[in-house]
């Protein structure tokens, strides 16, 4: 009797020992360090769109966001020399001059599958300019005048502007003679929202998802010579983390690798945030508006303790 008490008393402990190892785990969905989420955000719309998604679902999880703007080469190097974990706006190929670099050294993971598959950056015109004969690269140079020697990019050190000022630098065609003006994405698209309002000609830097593409009519050149990538500037976004950031963090990751979105999707996300609504309203009320994303997005997440993400986000935004 005393033998088989002690059995029941050995194996009761060790319940009591698998459950506790159990618990702990469900309890930490990713270690205390994992916590702080540092985020590297450039100063365009669809990826400050896209980083307030993340935020505020990090947020409502149990994490804490600090978002950190600045250029490109500089959230690459925030990375690398760990002063941030992630970026949500590599544009291939538009940053590959940029990104590689850091990429060849091990220096950054890009995350796969990409988190928008249907994008495209290249150089585009009013449509009224397309239609008076403006449509190609080849193009651009027979209106030198009208343009007044100018193509019109975004900020500086950007992939974009690498190769606009690359073309000029080879007079790749014949475009020896013209300036790059560089700004950031406001400062452009107001240049080219005044020039279609006095019907003048101007080309410049265009892409989707963007606003652009519903507030305005504007056509992509062709006839690019894959110098914006192949298919006349098709391209793909991924998000950046460091190179070992998934198995740190494996909830944050599970996260990043759910949140895919469409060209329409990010351009709907977008026209709330360019007519001065805050990414965190707007994304709040994506959230409302769209429970399938919502369940997409936080499929095998949890919060950082461990607890049920989605009822977590819903709780939050019901407040």
């Amino acid at each position: 009797m005393k033998r088989l008490t002690h059995r029941c008393l050995l194996t009761l402990a060790g319940s009591l020992f698998a459950t506790s190892l159990l618990t702990s785990n469900v309890m930490a969905a990713d270690p205390a360090q994992c916590q702080a989420v540092r985020m590297g955000v450039v100063n365009w719309t669809d990826v400050i769109a896209t980083s307030g998604m993340a935020q505020v679902l990090l947020d409502d999880l149990g994490y804490q966001v600090k978002q950190t703007s600045a250029a490109q080469q500089i959230i690459f190097a925030g990375i690398r020399d760990n002063r941030l974990d992630l970026f949500l706006g590599y544009w291939k190929p538009a940053m590959d001059k940029n990104i590689e670099p850091f990429v060849s050294a091990g220096q950054l993971k890009v995350m796969s599958p990409p988190s928008l598959n249907d994008a495209q950056a290249t150089l585009a015109v009013p449509q009224y300019v397309a239609d008076a004969g403006l449509k190609t690269f080849a193009d651009i140079a027979r209106f030198k005048d009208k343009l007044g020697g100018r193509i019109y990019g975004i900020e500086s050190g950007s992939g974009a502007n690498a190769t606009i000022q690359k073309m000029i630098d080879s007079n790749q065609f014949g475009l020896g003679g013209f300036k790059l003006v560089e700004s950031g994405e406001a400062g452009m698209l107001a240049a080219v929202e005044r020039a279609t309002k006095r019907n003048e000609y101007v080309v410049f830097v265009g892409w989707k998802p963007h606003p652009m593409n519903i507030n305005m009519k504007i056509a992509y050149l062709t006839g690019s010579e894959d110098v914006y990538g192949p298919n006349e500037g098709a391209a793909t976004v991924s998000f950046v983390t460091a190179p070992d950031y998934a198995q740190r963090c494996p909830n944050v990751d599970r996260l990043l690798q759910n949140l895919t979105f469409t060209s329409a999707q990010e351009s709907a996300l977008m026209v709330p945030i360019m007519a001065r609504k805050t990414p965190e309203e707007v994304a709040r009320q994506w959230l409302k508006d769209h429970p399938q994303d919502l369940q997409r997005w936080l499929a095998g997440v949890t919060t950082f303790d461990g607890k049920d993400a989605i009822k977590a986000v819903q709780v939050a935004s019901s407040q």
